[in-house]
């Protein structure tokens, strides 16, 4: 097993604002369109990063106590402090035991300074090298990222043979040990020298900076870059085999589909050489759990070009594992009090321009439509419809806490090339829900969500959180009052359930403060999940009210919470945690029946009418010798495979293979069926 725990960074405040070489000609080239779709760097589309520091490892990880499974869960940041175990294999029951074994723990941009120092440098130094390669191309901004460093370049569009030569350059320029120096020089000194190299995206970025003197960093006397550091002393101090170029991108300028399309080069770079090994094995086993690979291969869903980007077809394997996962959500939600509710896709548009969503939200909402001379939107939320069921009549303090939830499908508009699998897409259904309560109600409400959180979590598996308070922002809605309240709230129920968590201050949003919890996966990675959000906003736009004990009207709490996020996206966790191999009482097909020979088809057809009977998932498999069919059902990733021959059929018997222990042996059918159903039910395996 492979596991990183990363934490995320904000490199903003000294981005790689641009860089120059000097002796480039003064023309300014003809913007061409890259042959590359834009997307993120492949490592980067599906790790999710917030991870532990190395010196506080413990502090950073939430560890809940229930269930036997340990496999936890992005987008997703990667997060590059990272730990390798001695086996890619992870089974159902021993993650936690295999964490106990040799880690090698990566350090990540927060934990040391020398590496993101190597980062940014070496982002300066890709950056020289394209540019003597390539004189023509114009340079933008250049960071550190989680896992390394990118550039933006205006230039022709690169192949990974181009990336090779600029790998080589960069060593080039590394193995001559060039001195990194800083310049602090005036505005206008800063546009004179951009001016004289042609250089227009620099000069756009010079505008943005605010701050004199304007800090230019230099390596060697050949190339400059206007940058707030921090850098190595020399390109000598980075480990040239510790430094690998990833991949190429397209990248709007400025992220603005309607400006220039960029080439992005994305690169990695450690401290030694041992790091970057423990990284590319990282990302190779990120790479084979990769949950579009394995939703094509498994047969679980797919995205089809005649029907649109980002719209979801779940086939019928991966539709059993929604509605197993449907069904274990509603199930807890009533028992905890919940009511459920279906609502509809479409509203009139007048219905989001009272929620706010059309003045803040639009560019995330598809196009209006015209019904019979009045607009109507589809939904991006669902929140103003459940308020409309509680406003359908007048409550009483008596009524609440008042507990609504929905599996509520929403449509977003999404560029297309920030599409990603199940991870972003246009529809999606969110497991939402909504409690409208009293202010003394808040603490309990609190933390009744985080029990019925754990519950469900665990359920599938997930036993490790990241859990962040953040707390009032600078810009707010809400009275003082009300916002200390409601923070006091989510912070005495976190320690009421014995949780360690995080503030961030002034994270929360504009109208109340939020819980957030991120799920770890079998590779550590970190994906934000569940939320539970104070909301001050809506109940006054919408005029939310109930009757007080006096009879006089008043305005209650609303509390948003989702414990899945959406189902597209915990799918999409689901298969990347479990590598598609999901244990026996999740898996799509639980057993596959394997005939020897034509002759067992009818017993084998009893033994499946008997599997079925008591609610065991099983399928016949035939037409093929049985080595090839044992091999389609271990490529499936079947659990339970069944081989029928004469002696079984003679028998009524079958001979059991189990995926996670091997040889199981012959077995009479009714004890077979009762030692799946005691697995099923303890989920555990056969």
């Amino acid at each position: 097993m492979f596991v990183l725990h990363k934490m995320a960074t904000s490199p903003s405040s000294s981005l790689c604002s641009f860089s120059l070489f000097l002796s480039k000609p003064s023309s300014l080239p003809l913007l061409k369109p890259p042959l590359l779709s834009l997307h993120s760097p492949p490592l980067k589309r599906f790790i999710s990063t917030a991870s532990e520091l190395q010196h506080d490892t413990q502090a950073r990880r939430r560890t809940l106590i229930g269930s036997p499974y340990t496999k936890t869960s992005p987008l997703l940041s990667l997060s590059t402090a990272a730990i390798a175990t001695e086996s890619a294999t992870v089974s159902h029951n021993d993650t936690a035991e295999n964490e106990e074994t040799e880690k090698l723990v990566l350090p990540t941009n927060d934990s040391s300074e020398k590496l993101l120092r190597i980062r940014h440098t070496c982002a300066h130094v890709m950056a020289m090298a394209v540019q003597k390669l390539y004189p023509d191309a114009k340079v933008t901004i250049g960071p550190w990222i989680e896992n390394g460093f990118y550039y933006d370049f205006d230039m022709d569009p690169l192949t990974d043979k181009d990336l090779k030569r600029i790998k080589k350059e960069m060593d080039r320029i590394i193995g001559r040990n060039l001195p990194l120096a800083r310049e602090d020089v005036s505005r206008d000194e800063a546009q004179r020298r951009i001016m004289a190299v042609n250089e227009p995206y620099k000069m756009e970025i010079l505008e943005s900076i605010k701050e004199d003197p304007i800090t230019i960093y230099h390596i060697g006397d050949e190339w400059w870059d206007l940058c707030a550091g921090p850098h190595v002393e020399s390109t000598g101090n980075i480990n040239r085999k510790a430094v690998e170029l990833e991949s190429v991108a397209g990248a709007y300028w400025r992220g603005d589909e309607k400006k220039p399309m960029l080439q992005r080069i994305y690169g990695t770079a450690w401290e030694n050489e041992e790091q970057l090994k423990a990284y590319l094995h990282f990302k190779e086993e990120a790479k084979r759990r990769d949950h579009r690979r394995l939703g094509q291969d498994l047969d679980l869903f797919s995205i089809q070009d005649e029907a649109g980007g980002g719209l979801v077809f779940w086939h019928p394997k991966g539709a059993v594992i929604r509605h197993i996962i449907e069904d274990s959500w509603k199930k807890t939600h009533i028992e905890h009090g919940y009511d459920l509710l279906y609502t509809p896709h479409v509203a009139k548009a007048d219905l989001w321009k009272i929620s706010g969503h059309l003045d803040f939200y639009r560019e995330n909402m598809f196009d209006q439509m015209k019904i019979e001379d009045e607009q109507y939107q589809l939904r991006p939320m669902n929140c103003p419809y459940h308020i409309l069921v509680y406003k359908r009549k007048l409550n009483s303090y008596r009524d609440f806490p008042i507990r609504v939830a929905e599996l509520g499908t929403v449509y977003r508009y999404e560029l297309s090339g920030s599409l990603h699998g199940l991870f972003r897409v246009r529809g999606f259904t969110q497991d939402d829900a909504h409690i409208f309560c009293l202010e003394d109600q808040i603490k309990d409400e609190i933390r009744g969500v985080l029990d019925l959180t754990e519950e469900i979590l665990l359920q599938f598996g997930f036993r490790r959180y990241e859990v962040n308070l953040s707390t009032r922002p600078e810009k707010s809605v809400g009275d003082d009052d009300i916002w200390e309240k409601a923070t006091s709230a989510l912070r005495d129920a976190l320690d009421d359930k014995g949780w360690s968590f995080q503030i961030d201050e002034g994270g929360g949003a504009f109208y109340g403060p939020k819980i957030d919890l991120k799920i770890e996966d079998a590779l550590g990675r970190k994906w934000q999940c569940s939320t539970i959000q104070v909301d001050f906003n809506l109940p006054q736009r919408f005029d939310v009210t109930y009757v007080d004990s006096n009879t006089e009207k008043k305005r209650p709490i609303m509390i948003h919470r989702a414990v899945l996020g959406s189902l597209e996206r915990f799918f999409g966790v689901l298969i990347e945690h479990y590598a598609g191999d999901f244990p026996l009482w999740l898996s799509p097909v639980q057993v596959r029946i394997l005939p020897v020979t034509d002759t067992q088809l009818e017993y084998c057809k009893e033994v499946i009418s008997k599997l079925k009977g008591n609610g065991i998932r099983a399928e016949v498999c035939q037409g093929e010798r049985l080595p090839k069919l044992i091999r389609n059902a271990e490529k499936q990733k079947i659990p339970l495979m069944a081989v029928v021959g004469p002696k079984e059929a003679e028998t009524q018997t079958v001979t059991i293979r189990s995926r996670f222990s091997g040889e199981v042996g012959t077995i009479e059918i009714d004890d077979f069926i009762s030692r799946i159903k005691s697995a099923i039910e303890r989920r555990t395996s056969l």
